[in-house]
């Protein structure tokens, strides 16, 4: 590679595309079009003289030399930015982040502890019950139920979860009480179905409903222990239920770990989670 053919703000336009996996979320992340950064990327693999990019219609997938550069290129991002960048123009590292209904919302209520104060990080979080593709780099940061099995991957192990029926704590305990049934494709909303089948006071397809429902005295949901105690307006009306615990894990890419934003953002989360689970 001639070094003075390359265009270090192409470098740093590289970075993003391949942590965001495609053109057009990496447009949205660097306020150029699609094709611009087309253009650059393109360019990029002129001056190098190398395929950088295995181009799909889902997306831009990195070829195994691309992979090396970026290692190489993520040491030394910070004082690219810093050389780069003239002073005002630097922004907060966008850091996205995927977790299910419950862990986001606790996390959500802890967000300054997440951010920094004052916020030295952006993040963005992806409320999904599904599985984001972290290699592809949907998210950066995803929660998992198990530890990660690809070699791409690096986990860090957090507290166990549970999960117990809670209703209003102004409901009598000898007050008959129906579930909230939620149609979800979890384990929890699984061991729902195969309890009560049909015997349901309603169903709803976002968790979150169940929670509102029960804080409002209508029924009996079934919640993760860090979300139902942390209510004082619940109350739990049966003993946790042990098939549905298991542990938890945070897992980012193998690339991303050491980034200092990903660095700091997982040493907060794993704080905060300590702190409330």
């Amino acid at each position: 590679m001639n070094e003075t053919n390359v265009n270090w703000d192409d470098l740093l336009l590289f970075l993003v595309v391949a942590r965001e996996g495609g053109l057009s979320p990496a447009a949205r992340t660097t306020r150029r079009s699609a094709a611009t950064l087309g253009r650059r990327m393109l360019a990029l693999e002129r001056s190098m003289g190398r395929e950088l990019f295995i181009r799909h219609e889902r997306g831009y997938e990195l070829t195994a030399e691309a992979r090396k550069l970026f290692d190489e290129l993520s040491e030394i991002e910070t004082r690219i930015v810093r050389l780069t960048e003239a002073p005002g123009e630097q922004e907060r590292p966008l850091v996205k982040i995927s977790a299910g209904t419950w862990t986001t919302l606790m996390l959500l209520e802890k967000l300054d502890d997440i951010t920094g104060t004052p916020a030295d990080i952006r993040l963005r979080f992806i409320s999904a019950e599904n599985i984001l593709d972290i290699p592809r780099r949907e998210i950066v940061i995803g929660f998992r139920n198990q530890r990660p099995n690809d070699e791409s991957l690096a986990g860090r192990k957090l507290s166990r979860v549970e999960f117990a029926p809670y209703a209003s704590a102004n409901t009598s305990a000898d007050a008959p009480q129906r579930w909230i049934k939620v149609l979800a494709d979890t384990p929890s909303a699984r061991w729902l179905d195969k309890t009560i089948g049909n015997d349901a006071l309603c169903e709803v397809n976002a968790p979150r409903n169940s929670l509102d429902l029960a804080l409002a005295g209508k029924g009996i949901a079934l919640l993760p222990t860090f979300i139902g105690d942390a209510h004082k307006k619940l109350q739990r009306t049966g003993s946790t239920i042990a098939e549905l615990a298991h542990d938890q894990w945070i897992v980012t890419h193998q690339d991303d770990r050491h980034l200092p934003q990903v660095r700091r953002t997982i040493d907060r989360l794993c704080h905060v989670l300590q702190r409330s689970v």
